[in-house]
């Protein structure tokens, strides 16, 4: 369980870590890596780290995240923002339970007890995401969207038009080399354990191809290679320029991912856009 103390230790080292990348962007100094700079408090791997990197190079503006699926805190890529930064948010899951653990936990959350963000249930599709969050309050731009349904990812993100995101991180199927642009075909009631627990979401270069279409670019990835990140291409192309998909794939563990898993799903119907 983590004590007043150690949160209140975490909070004033990340501010620390914010001040020192505003003050190398002030001064034109180069940013640490992505590699570098990530560190794990509440999301699986280093997206915290990651993430304040790059809400210190290019502000925080609403300080508002979507974040679809919201299974738990625990493990999440926007709880971080949410507990230690101030932020609020709209979460959603599709799972009931999940839902009345989230909002118990933040409504026991010593920082976000009197104003938490809304945890909602709900499946998420192609055909209702826009209205979701329209009935939910939220529209135009917002800082940070998390995208990681398992699911039908990709055709979420190309129906999405509410919201303006002005960061995104969304999983991506890492079984699938940069030459690979692929994605499972639409299905609004679809679940992966129907098929196969690796037959889910899109490769990495169908979500480039749909992030250049949207005006997004790719600036890095996860350590492990798995969750990507973009920016929208009007923020900081200077300080965060693109990426190719290989060098996110060229990493050890899609490299293992694809040697001992893509076997068993590659004769799926893959959909290739």
């Amino acid at each position: 369980m983590v004590t007043v103390h150690n949160q209140f230790e975490t909070q004033v080292a990340q501010r620390s870590l914010y001040m020192q990348y505003r003050h190398a962007v002030a001064a034109g100094t180069s940013l640490p890596s992505f590699a570098e700079a990530g560190f794990r408090v509440f999301s699986q791997t280093d997206e915290d780290g990651i993430l304040l990197m790059l809400f210190a190079a290019i502000g925080m503006t609403n300080r508002f995240c979507v974040d679809m699926a919201f299974h738990s805190p625990l493990e999440a890529n926007t709880t971080n923002l949410i507990c230690n930064w101030g932020w609020n948010g709209l979460m959603v899951e599709g799972d009931c339970a999940a839902v009345k653990y989230s909002q118990e936990w933040f409504l026991n959350h010593p920082d976000t007890r009197i104003f938490p963000p809304k945890v909602v249930q709900s499946w998420i599709t192609a055909e209702n995401v826009n209205k979701l969050l329209i009935d939910n309050g939220v529209a135009g731009e917002v800082d940070l969207l998390s995208l990681d349904v398992d699911g039908v990812d990709i055709w979420i993100w190309n129906s999405l038009t509410a919201i303006s995101p002005r960061v995104i991180v969304l999983e991506f199927m890492n079984i699938w080399g940069a030459e690979d642009s692929v994605t499972i075909p639409y299905q609004a009631d679809f679940n992966r354990m129907d098929f196969h627990e690796d037959f889910f979401g899109a490769s990495l270069s169908a979500f480039v191809k749909l992030g250049q279409v949207k005006g997004y670019r790719l600036v890095g990835c996860n350590r492990l290679g798995y969750n990507a990140f973009f920016i929208r291409n009007d923020i900081a192309a200077h300080l965060f320029p693109e990426v190719t998909a290989e060098s996110c794939l060229s990493l050890p563990f899609p490299q293992y991912a694809r040697k001992t898993r893509l076997h068993a799903v590659a004769h799926f119907p893959w959909q290739r856009i």
